[in-house]
């Protein structure tokens, strides 16, 4: 565990731990990582807003303009 897990983080994986063993412990292991992803880009959009406004500025121009139509 890191740092800046949560209470509700660390009884999540307490919790996979203990029915590592049991009948269905398969769902408990399933990668997300979509999901951890965006978790990751808020927290860090979260804790760096500057540099973040920054990189969706960024891509937003490049996308712009490659899309534009003339």
């Amino acid at each position: 565990m890191n740092m800046y897990t949560t209470s509700s983080q660390n009884a999540q994986t307490a919790d996979r731990e203990t029915t590592a063993g049991a009948p269905g412990a398969e769902n408990y292991d399933q990668l997300k990582p979509v999901d951890d992803l965006v978790d990751y880009v808020s927290t860090y959009a979260k804790q760096n807003p500057g540099t973040a406004a920054l990189w969706c500025f960024g891509i937003g121009f490049i996308v712009g303009w490659k899309l534009k139509p003339w």
